[in-house]
């Protein structure tokens, strides 16, 4: 278990998720003698440097290797060990795939796939390095866990969860440093349950990973316009709660979702299924990724040409409900 505090969240944050990987890990594996970190060589983009130096025999850089790496961290979980590797979102999730699939999925391994900068966080080295189809990939692989958190603090809960979980899991680092927290240390995190960010009335938006930070931002600024907005945050995309799912939806007749992934596969296709396996009225707008390949560009102007960030978000609800 993490102990969170005030002086440790605002680090995490300035780092932002990815850099804050390492030290999280670190602060959970004296309580786990079989938990290995395995990177495939991106220990300072992880920071996973002082793991390093703190547990010698519990590391391991792997190369530039990602199929190996999953194969080698199969071999470990086979023998009693509990699993984490990581690598960049594209390379941990696409390259990898197969060996995902195969190696951990079908043989349900206890091993934790960590994917670094997700979405369009890197997004000025272009469309090899963005990570927008993992969602739709990972879910599709039966029995692994998808975990996509929206802050530091909820990606501190999730780790120490998944030290305590006993299978394959996918966890999906998004954002950058800096990216404002949603969550205090208090927070009762419960991979069953949406977290409620914002009470409202008059729509819902329901988001996940560390967009939901822009959502907060885009229902103070529909306040002034009068709507009152829910905000919902899902960190546990695989398995859904469908019925908590449905009790959330039924009380809404508008739901927008909203995601740093393709439409496609993602957070908006999986409450559209909800929606069209219940008896649920209501009308769902969905904001992500258009169906196409993007142009470099640092990450907020890729956030704006996508129609992401916090006006955009407010005007598109704006444009929905008239």
């Amino acid at each position: 278990m993490i102990n969170l505090n005030r002086k440790d969240i605002g680090n995490w944050t300035r780092l932002g998720m990815r850099k804050a990987y390492g030290s999280m890990l670190e602060s959970v594996t004296e309580d786990y003698p079989e938990l290995v970190a395995l990177t495939a060589d991106v220990a300072d983009s992880a920071n996973l440097i002082h793991f390093k130096e703190k547990f010698p025999k519990r590391f391991y850089n792997i190369g530039i290797a990602e199929q190996n790496m999953t194969g080698i961290a199969c071999g470990m979980a086979k023998e009693g060990h509990n699993v984490f590797l990581c690598s960049f979102a594209p390379f941990v999730s696409m390259r990898n795939y197969e060996a995902v699939r195969t190696l951990v999925g079908y043989m349900n391994l206890n091993v934790k796939i960590v994917a670094l900068a997700s979405g369009m966080s890197l997004g000025v080295q272009g469309n090899t390095q963005y990570c927008l189809e993992d969602i739709s990939l990972m879910r599709s692989i039966p029995g692994m866990l998808v975990l996509s958190p929206a802050d530091v603090v909820e990606e501190a809960k999730c780790i120490s969860f998944l030290a305590d979980y006993e299978g394959p899991a996918y966890l999906r680092l998004t954002g950058i440093d800096g990216t404002p927290t949603v969550f205090n240390e208090d927070y009762d995190f419960s991979i069953h349950k949406p977290a409620l960010l914002r009470e409202g009335e008059d729509v819902a938006i329901i988001s996940t990973g560390s967009i939901t930070s822009e959502c907060m931002r885009a229902t103070r600024a529909l306040k002034k316009e009068g709507i009152n907005c829910a905000l919902f945050s899902i960190c546990c995309l695989k398995p859904i709660d469908d019925k908590e799912l449905v009790s959330i939806i039924s009380r809404y007749k508008y739901i927008i979702t909203v995601e740093e992934h393709f439409k496609s596969n993602g957070l908006g296709s999986i409450i559209s299924e909800v929606v069209s396996d219940s008896n649920v009225s209501c009308k769902q707008i969905r904001l992500g990724i258009d169906d196409k390949f993007l142009h470099a560009g640092d990450y907020s102007h890729m956030m704006k040409t996508s129609h992401l960030t916090a006006l955009c978000i407010k005007e598109a609800i704006l444009a929905g409900l008239k």
